[in-house]
């Protein structure tokens, strides 16, 4: 439910700010694109542009064509309302389930962009994934491992918007915070919050 709230130990002028955030998160995700968006209110875009302490991720979902802005973190508290819709975006598209999305993966997500200098959206090809579709999956590919970290709400697969996938491979390589592989005929990174490997 996007309306729930849980805020730790923050001053009740955050508790306000978080409260603007979220309501903006939650709005956002149910809009056509993030252009479309910052074109209707140009003032609320100050409410999601990146700033000292506050951290956001566009994503756009290749297969659902669904758009989410999320202010999911600020001054190092996470936005619950913020984090719902990330799980719900980021669901298993083909049996509509969700699960938690790892918080780490997303701070992951974050870091990466400031590291390929890019705010482009993240296009996201693959997020949580059920048992049953990982089963699939693994039926018709050597590639999908029995135990995914897709499984656990703790990997991603995605591309930058206009930026070298072979790059921004290179660059999650370069953060050694997880697992890492580059699909090159398929055009796409897989990032998670498991050990680290590359493949």
């Amino acid at each position: 439910m996007f309306g729930r709230k849980i805020v730790y130990g923050s001053p009740p002028g955050r508790r306000r700010f978080l409260f603007q955030a979220a309501t903006l998160c939650t709005a956002a995700a149910s809009l056509p694109s993030f252009r479309a968006f910052a074109a209707d209110d140009p003032a609320a875009l100050d409410l999601v542009t990146p700033s000292a302490g506050r951290k956001v991720l566009r994503f756009v979902h290749t297969h659902t064509g669904e758009t989410l802005t999320a202010a999911y973190c600020e001054g190092g508290v996470y936005d619950a309302a913020c984090l719902d819709a990330v799980n719900h975006l980021l669901r298993d598209f083909r049996s509509g389930e969700a699960h938690v999305i790892d918080p780490a993966l997303l701070d992951l997500l974050h870091d990466l962009q400031v590291s390929a200098d890019c705010d482009a959206p993240y296009e996201v090809i693959s997020g949580y994934r059920s048992p049953s579709t990982n089963a699939m999956l693994r039926s018709r590919s050597a590639g999908v491992a029995e135990r995914s970290q897709h499984l656990l709400g703790k990997a991603i697969d995605v591309r930058l918007s206009g930026f070298s996938t072979k790059a921004l491979g290179e660059h999650a390589r370069g953060l050694a915070r997880g697992g890492v592989g580059f699909y090159a005929r398929s055009d796409f990174v897989h990032v998670d919050t498991g050990r680290v490997r590359f493949w």
